[in-house]
């Protein structure tokens, strides 16, 4: 059971770990549905980078989420 629970956790990390950086939001094209892309514009707290997630569907293409997500790893450099 316990390996179970260290697969899933490690699987809930891996998307971000992957995941696409960009500078600004204007950067982002052509999001897609449940597609992650951080971005390193400083709007988020120190420690932090803004998470930007296709969300949902829509009449007009996929709605954008925004949070906040702790920061993996040194900050990018662009």
């Amino acid at each position: 059971m316990p390996a179970i629970v260290l697969v899933l956790a490690l699987a809930a990390l891996t998307p971000r770990a992957h995941a696409q950086y960009v500078g600004r939001e204007q950067d982002i094209v052509g999001l897609r549905l449940g597609q992650r892309v951080l971005v390193d514009d400083g709007t988020c707290p120190a420690g932090e980078v803004k998470e930007v997630s296709g969300a949902k569907m829509s009449s007009t293409g996929v709605v954008a989420a925004r949070k906040c997500v702790p920061r993996l790893g040194p900050k990018k450099m662009r």
